[in-house]
C-alpha cells in the first residue's frame, strides 16, 4: 500500500539564466553547428532541446540506478500510441526551468514562445488512448513510479490532415524528417523479430524457424516528472532491416530490387493503424502488434534476468499492462519463449503470464476489439497459433469439468470464434491470461462486465474492476492555461499542481467579485487567441465575446458530431426566420480526423465544412453564428482550443464512450459540459453537480432497449419533430453542396430507416440542452459562477490518482511521493 501522506519530494536543481544562456549558445555551436547570428528558429529549439535534454540526463539515470538497486516492482505500459505533445516546453516546465530559458533567451533577442512552436508535435498517436498514455507516464514519473513505456516509433503517425474543396485530404506527417534531438537510440538494445516460417518438434520441445525477420531498434525518451522528482523512460522501437541492401541485386541493375526487404522491414514502423480495409493492411497491422509487444517481452525478460531473478519470479517484480487489445499478442510471446527457450510447461508458463499480465479494455465497439483469422495469424505467426490452440483447449477443458458449468460447448468464453472461417479474440485473450481486467469509467466498468465479458465473468468473478481516467494537470492546465494556472496559484499556493485535489479550495473563491472578473479575463484571454489563430489559419473572424461551442475528437457515428451540426442547421434556420431576435451569438468549433478507410466519417467532415461555407458566407447571419472546422487535429491544437472552449461537447451515443478524457480537460479549463450520460461524463455529473452542466437524452438501458425494439421506418422521431425534419429535408435536397445534390441523402435516409446511433432519437433533447446552455450564457454571473465550480470540482479527475488507484489495486507497488 502506498502512503496516504507521501514525503516532501525532491526538486530539480535550478539552473540560473547567466549560466543556461552559456550552456546554450555553446550547444548551438557544437551540436547543432550555427551561431547565435544564423541560427533560426528551428536551430535554437533543437540546441534548447539538447540541452534540456542533458540537464535531466543525470537524474534519469539516477532513477535507473535506484530502480535497479533497491529491486522495486516494475510496470511495463505496452501501448500503440503515445500522444504526448511537444516535448521542449513540457520538460523545461516539469524541470521548473521555463522562466529561466525564457530570460536566457531573452537576453540573446530571441523569442521563447516562436522556439517552442518550431517543435513539430511527435506523431505517435492519434486519439484518447494515445493521449491517456501520455498523461499516465507523466503522472507515473510525477507520484515515483518505476515505470517504462513500450511502443513504436512511427516515422509518420497516422497522417496530416488537410482539408480541400471540404473533403479531409491524408498526407505524410513527417514528424522525423528533420530529426528528433530528445531521444537516444540504444542500439545494443535490439532485437531479432520473426514472422511466417514452421514449426518442428524436436523430442518434448518446439522449435520456431521464421521465414522472415526484421530488427527491433530501441529509441529512448526521457519522461520527466513534476519538478524531476523522478524521470522514467519511454521506449520506442524502430524496424530496420536485418540486411538493408541486396549488393548482388544492385550489382545486376536491379536497384529497386536491391533495397526492397528494407522496404519491406522498415513499412512495419512507417505509419500508424494502416488502413485494414484490405488484407495487406490487416497483414502489417497484426506485423506492427507482434513487432513491439514481442521486442517489449524480450527486453523485459532480459531487464529482469540481468538482475539476476529467475523467470519463475517474474510476477513479483514485474507488472505487464496491456493498453487495449493491439499488444494482446504479447501474451502467447511470453508464454513462447518461457516454453520453448527455458522449458517451462505450458501449464507453469500460462500461470507466470496470467499473474504478470494486466489488462485495460477501452472500447466495446465491437469493430475495435480486435478479432484476427486463424488463417492469417497462423500463416503470419504459426507457433503462436500452436500455442494459442493449446491454451483454448486447456481453458475449455478446465471449465468443462467444473460441476456447476452451465454451457457444454463454451462457444462464449473460447478464445476462438469458430463462425466464419474463424478468429482470435484477442479481448479474451487478454481477459483470460491477465490478473485483472479495468474498465475506464464507472460505467464503462459496468457494461464491460454485464454485456462484453458476461460469460467470462461468471466464469472468473472477481477480475473486472473499474479504474476512472484522469488527466495531468500539468499539461492540461499549468501548461496551456496560465491565466487560469496563475489565478488558482495567487488563491491557492502552487501546490495543487501536483495535489490538483486542492483545487476544491476555488470554490472558497466564488463569490468574490474580483476573482470572477480574473476568471472571465482569463477566458477571454484565450479565446482572444484562438481567434488570431483561426483568423490566420482560415481567414474566418471570430467574435471572442461569443459562446465557443467546441467538439473536438475522432471523428465517429458514435460521438455523434453529426448531431451537433444538424443543431447547428437547424439554428441557422431559425436565426433567418426570426432576424430580429436578440440571439446570443455563437461559433462553433469541430476538430478531429477520420480513418483513411471511413467513409461516413469522412462525409460528416464535409458536412460540417459545407455548412461552415454557407454559414460564414451569409450576410443575414453576421456574428450570431460562426462555424470552422479546424484541420489536423492534434495535442498542441488542443491545448490552443480547450482553454477558450465555454460549452463541451460530450454527446457520444449513451453507452458507448468508454470514459473520455477531453470531457475531463475541458472542464478542468472552465468549460461548462453538454453531453450524454455516458463514459465518464456521468461521474463528473456526480462531483461537480448535474445543476452545473447540462446533460439530456438517452441512457444506455434506453438505447439497448431501442435498439432491441428496431428503428420503425421513417423514424417517428422526424415525423413528429417539424424542426428536425426540416433539417433532413434541406439536407437531402442539396441546398448545402449545389454542385453535387445527392451527397448527403445516404447518410439522411441511414438515419431515417436505421439510427443505430440515436441521432434522431436524441435530437429534440439536444435541441433543447443547447437553447439551454445559450439561455445561461447571456447571464454573465450564472455561467462564470457555474464554469468556476467545474473547475473546483475536478480534483479527482487527475491522472496522478488514477495511477495510485493502478498502483494500490492491480500493480501492488507504492508510489514514492
Amino acid at each position: 500500500m502506498y502512503e496516504q501522506q507521501p514525503p516532501k519530494r525532491a526538486t530539480s536543481p535550478l539552473v540560473e539564466p547567466d549560466r543556461l544562456r552559456s550552456d546554450l549558445v555553446d550547444t548551438l555551436r557544437y551540436a547543432i553547428g550555427k551561431d547565435e547570428s544564423h541560427a533560426t528558429a528551428h536551430d535554437w529549439m533543437a540546441a534548447l532541446m539538447r540541452l534540456s535534454r542533458r540537464y535531466a540526463v543525470n537524474r534519469w539515470i539516477e532513477t535507473t540506478q535506484e530502480a535497479y538497486e533497491t529491486r522495486r516492482k516494475r510496470i511495463y505500459y505496452l501501448s500503440m500510441e503515445f500522444l504526448i505533445g511537444r516535448i521542449l516546453e513540457d520538460g523545461l516546465r516539469n524541470m521548473q526551468l521555463l522562466d529561466r530559458a525564457r530570460e536566457a533567451l531573452w537576453g540573446l533577442g530571441v523569442d521563447l514562445d516562436l522556439v517552442l512552436k518550431a517543435e513539430p508535435d511527435p506523431a505517435l498517436g492519434n486519439g484518447g488512448l494515445g493521449r491517456l498514455a501520455a498523461c499516465y507516464m507523466e503522472s507515473m514519473a510525477s507520484v515515483g513510479i518505476h515505470a517504462m513505456g513500450y511502443g513504436i516509433r512511427y516515422e509518420n503517425g497516422l497522417f496530416h490532415q488537410d482539408i480541400r474543396d471540404g473533403w479531409q485530404i491524408e498526407a505524410p506527417d513527417a514528424w522525423l524528417a528533420r530529426g528528433s534531438h530528445w531521444e537516444f537510440e540504444r542500439p545494443e538494445a535490439s532485437y531479432d523479430i520473426g514472422f511466417y516460417g514452421s514449426t518442428q518438434q524436436q523430442g518434448e520441445a518446439w522449435h520456431w524457424h521464421p521465414g522472415q525477420a526484421v530488427q527491433a531498434v530501441a529509441f529512448d525518451m526521457p519522461i520527466i516528472g513534476w519538478q524531476a522528482a523522478q524521470i522514467n523512460t519511454l521506449r520506442l522501437w524502430s524496424a530496420q532491416a536485418q540486411d538493408p541492401i541486396d549488393l548482388a541485386a544492385f550489382d545486376q541493375g536491379d536497384y529497386l530490387g536491391a533495397f526492397g526487404e528494407r522496404f519491406r522491414s522498415e513499412a512495419i514502423s512507417q505509419l500508424l493503424y494502416p488502413n485494414d480495409s484490405t488484407e495487406a493492411g490487416k497483414v502489417l497491422r497484426l506485423k506492427q502488434e507482434y513487432f513491439f509487444s514481442a521486442a517489449s517481452i524480450q527486453d523485459i525478460l532480459r531487464r529482469h534476468k540481468q538482475q539476476g531473478f529467475s523467470v519463475e519470479a517474474l510476477p513479483d517484480q514485474v507488472s505487464i499492462q496491456l493498453n487495449d487489445t493491439h499488444p494482446a499478442i504479447a501474451i502467447p510471446e511470453l508464454i513462447r519463449l518461457l516454453v520453448d527457450q527455458h522449458g517451462l510447461t505450458l501449464a507453469k508458463a500460462t500461470d507466470i503470464a496470467r499473474r504478470s499480465f494486466n489488462y485495460t479494455n477501452h472500447t466495446l465497439l465491437p469493430e475495435a476489439l480486435e478479432r484476427w483469422p486463424l488463417s492469417m495469424l497462423g500463416q503470419l505467426l504459426p507457433r503462436h497459433m500452436q500455442l494459442i490452440y493449446e491454451m483454448n483447449a486447456e481453458l475449455l477443458e478446465t471449465l468443462r469439468r467444473k460441476p456447476d458449468n452451465p454451457d457444454p460447448f463454451l462457444s462464449d468464453v473460447s478464445l476462438i470464434d469458430e463462425q466464419g472461417g474463424g478468429q482470435v479474440r484477442m479481448g479474451h485473450l487478454a481477459f483470460m491470461h491477465s490478473s485483472h481486467t479495468n474498465g475506464v469509467s464507472a460505467l464503462h466498468s459496468e457494461l464491460v462486465q454485464s454485456r462484453l465479458f458476461r460469460s467470462l465473468d461468471r466464469h472468473f468473478p472477481g477480475r473486472i474492476l473499474n479504474v476512472t481516467n484522469g488527466v495531468t494537470p500539468r499539461r492540461w492546465l499549468l501548461g496551456c492555461n496560465p491565466g487560469l494556472a496563475g489565478l488558482l496559484t495567487d488563491k491557492l499556493g502552487d501546490q495543487w499542481v501536483s495535489d490538483l485535489a486542492r483545487i476544491q479550495d476555488f470554490e472558497a473563491h466564488i463569490e468574490a467579485e474580483e476573482v470572477r472578473e480574473a476568471f472571465r479575463a482569463a477566458k477571454h484571454a484565450n479565446k482572444q487567441r484562438l481567434a488570431d489563430f483561426v483568423q490566420d489559419r482560415l481567414g474566418v473572424q471570430l467574435n471572442p465575446s461569443a459562446l465557443f461551442d467546441v467538439q473536438i475528437k475522432r471523428i465517429h457515428e458514435y460521438k455523434r458530431q453529426q448531431l451537433n451540426i444538424m443543431e447547428t442547421i437547424a439554428h441557422y434556420l431559425a436565426i433567418l426566420r426570426e432576424p430580429d431576435r436578440d440571439w446570443v451569438p455563437v461559433v462553433k468549433i469541430f476538430s478531429g480526423k477520420a480513418a483513411a478507410a471511413y467513409t461516413r466519417a469522412k462525409e460528416i467532415i464535409r458536412l460540417i465544412t459545407a455548412v461552415a461555407e454557407q454559414v460564414n458566407q451569409d450576410p443575414r447571419i453576421g456574428d450570431r453564428l460562426k462555424v470552422v472546422f479546424l484541420p489536423n487535429y492534434n495535442v498542441s491544437l488542443a491545448e490552443l482550443i480547450i482553454p477558450a472552449a465555454d460549452l463541451s461537447e460530450q454527446i457520444s451515443t449513451a453507452g458507448m464512450e468508454a470514459s473520455g478524457t477531453g470531457n475531463m480537460k475541458f472542464a478542468l479549463n472552465g468549460a461548462l459540459t453538454i453531453g450524454t450520460l455516458d463514459g465518464a461524463t456521468i461521474e463528473m455529473r456526480a462531483h461537480i453537480g448535474a445543476e452545473n452542466m447540462l446533460t439530456f437524452g438517452l441512457t444506455a438501458e434506453e438505447v439497448e432497449a431501442r435498439r432491441a425494439r428496431g428503428a420503425p421506418p421513417l423514424s417517428d422521431d422526424a415525423r413528429k419533430d417539424p424542426v428536425l425534419a426540416e433539417v433532413l429535408e434541406k439536407l437531402s435536397a442539396g441546398s448545402l453542396t449545389p454542385d453535387s445534390p445527392g451527397q448527403f441523402r445516404a447518410l439522411v435516409n441511414e438515419l431515417r430507416f436505421y439510427d443505430y446511433f440515436m441521432v434522431l432519437a436524441d435530437f429534440a433533447a439536444y435541441r433543447d440542452a443547447q437553447a439551454e446552455a445559450r439561455t445561461r450564457f447571456a447571464d454573465p454571473d450564472l455561467w462564470t459562477r457555474q464554469a468556476m465550480l467545474n473547475v473546483a470540482r475536478m480534483g479527482w479527475f487527475s491522472s496522478d490518482r488514477s495511477v495510485r488507484d493502478y498502483a494500490r489495486d492491480i500493480w501492488q507497488v507504492s508510489p514514492k511521493f
